[in-house]
């Protein structure tokens, strides 16, 4: 079952507010967990993660930019003439 656009954009600022800062909590602990590694290789796993998050959760956030094809907003030209 599909989401509805009013739902996506509900579900990614739940994902943005608190699922992406206990991501970056479990990441940066689970990397503590190891000896330090050179800092090339630091910051290529946390580019790696940090990218990493998006791929499951590409569909949600695809298409809520856009307006709600549902309730779409009609604009008149009106507004354009005066300027």
């Amino acid at each position: 079952m599909a989401l509805s656009v009013k739902a996506r954009k509900r579900w990614s600022i739940v994902v943005l507010l608190v699922a992406l800062p206990l991501y970056i909590m479990v990441a940066v602990s689970v990397v503590a967990l190891f000896d330090r590694p050179p800092i090339l290789l630091e910051l290529a796993i946390y580019i790696g993660l940090g990218v990493l998050w998006v791929f499951p959760l590409k569909a949600l956030f695809r298409g809520v930019d856009a307006g709600d094809p549902e309730n779409p907003v009609r604009y008149d030209d009106d507004h354009l003439k005066k300027w």
